[in-house]
């Protein structure tokens, strides 16, 4: 079966990091590629405390070839689904959670700025996701493709509020060449995972119409994005947050390297 998978790997980052992320030059040969000891709000941090997810019932609708309002409706409800659950998990974990705001247009502007043709972003500085309603989804809405704009953005909206996403910023800037690549990497993968964990409890609901384990060799299998890196590691990434069903599956800051290049 062939997985028109387009999101999966595309979700922009635009807003997460200072513009030219995707295309940081490369350092030597010698470049430590590793975030030497973490500090705890990466490798410790409260969230990958907050239990095993309960499985959860969304009420998601179905989606009409050509349909703008559709999408829309579909995003609306994948966006409260995730509050639903991030809600949940936050409170397991003695942490406070705020919903993002949601911006779904069919045009090329948000409040981040330009939605480029990747279709979804989340802009920290204005704590909101914005989903552009591509004319791909339009002529092919493929579920899993679609609910996964929200899965993965509301991965970085999770990142935000733990502190993670700060943490981040102080790295980036703090390292260059392909140090900063496997950093941008780390924060990507950890979305990924957040994303399984949430389809660990919503799957059901989602009604995707693929199964888990050939969505995950589409992910696994798609074309490489420099600022996401390799597919087979989002592909395991995404994966273990599945199975795992917890963000405690999801610290990607003390990973080894190759699995989060």
């Amino acid at each position: 079966m062939r997985i028109p998978l387009v999101a999966a790997l595309v979700c922009a980052s635009a807003g997460l990091a200072p513009s030219g992320t995707a295309h940081a030059e490369t350092a030597g040969p010698g470049a430590n590629a590793t975030v030497a000891a973490p500090p705890a709000v990466l490798a410790q941090n409260r969230i990958y405390r907050s239990g095993t997810a309960s499985p959860l019932s969304c009420a998601i609708p179905r989606i009409r070839e050509g349909s703008a309002a559709s999408l829309k409706a579909f995003h609306q409800a994948m966006a409260r689904c995730a509050n639903r659950f991030w809600a949940a998990r936050f409170k397991a974990a003695g942490l406070r959670y705020t919903p993002p705001r949601l911006q779904v247009t069919t045009g090329s502007s948000s409040v981040c700025g330009r939605i480029t043709s990747n279709g979804a972003q989340y802009c920290n500085g204005h704590r909101t996701v914005a989903i552009r309603i591509m004319k791909r989804d339009l002529k092919d809405p493929f579920r899993m493709n679609i609910a996964h704009s929200v899965a993965h953005e509301w991965g970085h909206h999770v990142q935000q509020l733990t502190g993670i996403l700060d943490e981040f910023n102080k790295q980036y800037w703090r390292t260059r060449g392909t140090t900063r690549s496997v950093v941008s990497h780390r924060l990507e993968m950890q979305a990924e995972c957040f994303a399984g964990v949430f389809y660990s409890a919503t799957l059901d609901s989602i009604a995707p119409d693929v199964g888990w384990a050939d969505w995950i060799d589409a992910v696994g299998d798609a074309r490489e994005s420099k600022a996401h890196g390799k597919p087979r590691n989002l592909a395991y990434w995404q994966d273990r947050g599945y199975d795992g069903g917890s963000a405690r599956a999801c610290n990607t800051w003390t990973a080894p390297t190759a699995r989060v290049r």
